[in-house]
């Protein structure tokens, strides 16, 4: 119960700061972020920060997870690529809001995928797909995607992700040009087009 009390505290702090769709503040309701770090930093999962999670590598802050779910704003049943799987909680946030069987996940750690598989299956997100490998490459055997995003920072969006979203999808994540800034750009005949910043934020870098 305390774990719940924390939860509804810290999304309804996040709809009052950072004006959240609906849509995204439930779906962030109904997935338990404390059972995807480690247990010894249970007791800070409802803190707005992020939090080691082995490998080098962090679950991120709430509050980013929350606005990147809501710049992508999927509908129901789209396909959605993520690049970085790390321990699963945003993948599993995305599935809420499109199904599970419709997030497509790649994570450069062998052992970081498999206990992301581990407690999405223990949290009943079982459907998601998630496979390690270069996440640069993409996943295009269940291409065409509806959008795409990376939980990790590169220089640029990799080609062969934006060649798997199709016309008119969103492909979104941290772009580091000198400083970090998130980046949200519609495809258009596999090429990025309207390129929006939202702002500078703080990722591992995209291995």
């Amino acid at each position: 119960m305390a774990y719940e009390q924390a939860r509804g505290q810290l999304i309804a702090d996040l709809v009052e700061r950072e004006s959240l769709s609906e849509r995204t503040a439930e779906a962030m309701r109904a997935v338990p972020r404390h059972e995807f770090v480690p247990p010894s930093r249970r007791e800070s999962a409802y803190e707005d920060r992020p939090l080691p999670i082995g490998n080098g590598q962090t679950i991120s802050a709430p509050h980013m997870v929350a606005i990147m779910v809501d710049l992508l704003d999927p509908d129901p049943g789209d396909r959605i690529l993520e690049i970085g799987t790390g321990c699963g909680y945003h993948a599993a946030v995305t599935a809420e809001l499109v199904g599970p069987e419709n997030v497509f996940s790649v994570e450069y750690h062998e052992d970081l995928a498999a206990q992301a598989r581990e407690t999405l299956d223990d949290l009943g997100y079982g459907a998601i797909s998630v496979r390690s490998g270069d996440g640069k490459q993409g996943w295009p055997e269940h291409a065409p995607y509806d959008g795409a995003y990376l939980t990790c920072a590169g220089s640029s969006f990799p080609s062969p992700i934006v060649e798997q979203v199709r016309s008119g999808g969103i492909v979104l994540g941290p772009i580091a040009d000198g400083r970090q800034r998130l980046i949200r750009g519609v495809v258009d005949e596999d090429e990025l087009d309207e390129r929006e910043p939202h702002g500078y934020v703080r990722f591992v870098p995209l291995q």
